[in-house]
C-alpha cells in the first residue's frame, strides 16, 4: 500500500534542456521514514532531501508517513545542481495529500528550497525556458513556476504561462486555486544600449583605430603591442561601442551562457556586445570552461562580442596555448567522464602586451632595463601557432604631449558604426549564413571564390610570404583582412592598397 505523484521540471547538459521526471512513491507500511533519492544525482541533488525536509516541517506541511522514494528520470542522465528541489519536494506534499496531483499535470516547477521555505533563485533557467518555449504547441501552453529571483530570465521568456514564487506556501496555495502567484514582466523594454563610453574619448593613435574598426567590421582577432599608458585597454574596452547591437537571437544565446554560469546580475540586460576582461592569474578552467560541473569559461561569456586579454604573455602557457581550439572554431569542447558538452566561443580576441617585462623596448624618450635575452624570452611566450591565429599585429606607440593636444574632434562611435554596419551588411550578403557571415570565419573554399587578386595584387602578396616567410593560414588572414578593408571602402574587389594593407598587419607577428 503507497501513494505515487509525478510532475516534471529539466536539467542542463551544456546549453541543452532535458526534460526531467519527477516521480515519488511511498510505502506507508515501511517503519523507516527516511528519502531515498535515485536518478543519478551530484552531491546537491542528495543533500536537498535534509532542504525539503526542513522546508516542509517549518511551513507546518506533514511529511508523508512511510519510506519515500523519489525517481529522477530518466535514470541515465546525470542531474547537477539545485534547481530539482521545489519539484521534489511539491511531489511529497502530493503524497501527503496536501496539494491534488492532477493539479501539477502540464506544470514545470524550478527552485532551490532554503531550510524556512523560500525559493531561491537557481542558475542556467533562461536556456530552460527558452527550450520548452520552441516546443510549445498553439494550444498548450505549459506553466512553468520559478523563483522571484528569476524574474529578468523569466521575462525574456515567450509563449509560456510563467509564474513567479517566493517559497513553498504560495506554491502550495497557488496549486490549490488561489490566485497569489504575479507574472514577470518583460524584460525587453528595459533593454538598453551603453553609452557611457565613446570612441571619441580616444586622443590621437589613427593607426590603432584604424585597426580596430578593421577588426570589428571583419571579427578579426587583434594584438597590441605597445608601452604602459599608451592606451590599449582603453582602445579594447570601446571596441563593443563601434559594434551593431546583439539581434535578439544573438542576446537569448549570449544571457543564457551567462545564466548558466550565474552571472548574472540584476538590471545588467544590454543590447551591447559582451566585453570579458580576464585577469592573466586566471586559470584554465576559468578561461577556456571545465570544472566539475563543467561550466562555460571567459571564452563562452565573451561569445558575440570581445574577450580582451590584457598582458597576454602574461598568463600561463597553457592557458595560451588552449586558445587555439577556440580561435579556430569558435566553440569550446568539454569533456568529462561521464559528460561531454559544447559551448559557443564566437568571439573577438582584443589582446595587448608590452614590448619587454619593463614595457621601454623601443621607446625613444625611456631606456628599457631589461636585457635582450629578457626581450626574447618575454616575446616567445607566444608560440608561432598562436599568432597565426591572430590576424593583425599593431604598434601602439606613447602618444606625445603634441598630439595630445591638437586631437581634438575624433570621430565618435556612432560615426564609426555606421561604416561598419555597411561593412557588414555586405558580408551577410555575400555569405548567405555561411561563415558566421564574418569574413574572418571564411573556408578556403570561400576564400578562393571572393579573394580573387589581379596581378599586381598577386606580386605584392607573394613578395610579401617570401620576405616575412608566411605560412598558408598567414596568407590567409591577409586575404580576409584585406576583403574587409575592401568592404569597409565599399569596393567590390580587393585591391592592391587594400593587400599592402593588410600586409602591414601581419608583418610584426613573425618579428622576434
Amino acid at each position: 500500500m503507497g501513494k505515487f505523484s509525478k510532475l516534471r521540471s529539466a536539467v542542463l547538459i551544456g546549453l541543452q534542456a532535458r526534460e526531467v521526471i519527477v516521480e515519488s512513491f511511498v510505502d506507508k507500511q515501511a517503519i523507516n521514514h527516511d528519502i531515498d533519492i535515485v536518478g543519478l544525482g551530484d552531491t546537491s541533488i542528495k543533500e536537498s532531501k535534509k532542504r525539503i525536509k526542513s522546508a516542509i516541517k517549518s511551513n507546518a506541511y506533514p511529511m508523508p508517513k512511510g519510506r519515500m522514494c523519489i525517481n529522477l528520470a530518466p535514470g541515465d542522465l546525470k542531474k547537477e545542481g539545485t534547481a530539482l528541489d521545489l519539484p521534489m519536494a511539491v511531489s511529497l506534499l502530493c503524497c501527503s495529500d496536501m496539494v491534488e496531483s492532477k493539479n501539477t499535470e502540464n506544470l514545470f516547477f524550478f527552485g532551490e528550497l532554503s531550510l524556512n521555505g523560500k525559493i531561491r533563485k537557481v542558475r542556467g533557467l533562461l536556456p530552460i525556458l527558452i527550450a520548452l518555449s520552441s516546443e510549445t504547441t498553439a494550444s498548450l501552453k505549459p506553466t512553468v513556476i520559478v523563483p522571484v529571483e528569476n524574474e529578468e530570465e523569466a521575462g525574456l521568456a515567450k509563449n509560456l504561462n510563467v509564474f513567479l514564487a517566493t517559497d513553498l506556501r504560495e506554491v502550495v496555495g497557488f496549486l490549490n486555486g488561489a490566485d497569489n502567484l504575479k507574472r514577470p514582466q518583460s524584460t525587453y523594454d528595459s533593454l538598453s544600449y551603453n553609452k557611457e563610453i565613446d570612441f571619441s574619448e580616444i586622443r590621437g593613435q589613427k593607426q590603432a583605430k584604424r585597426a580596430m574598426e578593421i577588426a570589428a567590421a571583419g571579427g578579426h582577432n587583434l594584438l597590441m603591442k605597445g608601452p604602459p599608458g599608451s592606451g590599449k585597454t582603453m582602445l579594447a574596452r570601446r571596441l563593443p561601442t563601434i559594434l551593431p547591437p546583439l539581434s535578439e537571437e544573438e542576446f537569448l544565446e549570449t544571457v543564457s551562457l551567462y545564466s548558466i554560469s550565474g552571472n548574472i546580475d540584476t538590471g545588467t540586460f544590454s543590447m551591447m556586445r559582451p566585453f570579458r576582461s580576464p585577469h592573466h592569474s586566471a586559470s584554465r578552467a576559468a578561461i577556456i570552461g571545465g570544472g566539475p560541473d563543467a561550466h562555460p569559461g571567459e571564452v563562452s561569456l565573451a561569445h558575440n562580442g570581445v574577450l580582451f586579454l590584457d598582458e597576454f604573455p602574461e598568463f600561463s602557457k597553457d592557458v595560451i596555448e588552449s586558445m587555439r581550439q577556440p580561435l579556430e572554431d569558435a566553440v569550446v569542447n568539454i569533456s568529462r567522464a561521464r559528460l561531454s558538452v559544447r559551448y559557443p566561443a564566437d568571439f573577438t580576441l582584443i589582446a595587448a602586451q608590452n614590448p619587454c617585462p619593463c614595457g621601454n623596448y623601443g621607446d625613444p624618450e625611456r631606456d628599457c632595463t631589461c636585457s635582450m635575452r629578457d626581450i626574447v624570452r618575454y616575446n616567445r611566450k607566444l608560440s608561432g601557432p598562436v599568432l597565426d591565429r591572430i590576424d593583425m599585429i599593431i604598434e601602439v606607440p606613447r602618444m606625445s604631449y603634441n598630439e595630445y593636444k591638437h586631437s581634438q574632434n575624433e570621430e565618435s562611435s556612432q560615426s564609426i558604426r555606421e561604416r561598419i554596419d555597411i561593412a557588414i551588411k555586405r558580408q551577410h550578403s555575400r555569405f548567405h549564413g555561411k561563415a558566421g557571415g564574418k569574413n574572418s570565419r571564411m573556408s578556403q573554399k570561400l576564400i578562393s571564390k571572393y579573394c580573387v587578386l589581379d596581378a599586381t595584387s598577386e606580386r605584392l602578396l607573394e613578395q610579401a610570404v617570401s620576405r616575412f616567410k608566411l605560412t598558408g593560414r598567414g596568407i590567409n588572414k591577409i586575404l580576409r583582412v584585406a576583403l574587409t578593408i575592401s568592404d569597409l571602402e565599399g569596393r567590390e574587389s580587393i585591391e592592391t592598397p587594400h593587400i599592402a594593407e593588410a600586409i602591414q598587419y601581419r608583418e610584426k607577428s613573425v618579428e622576434v
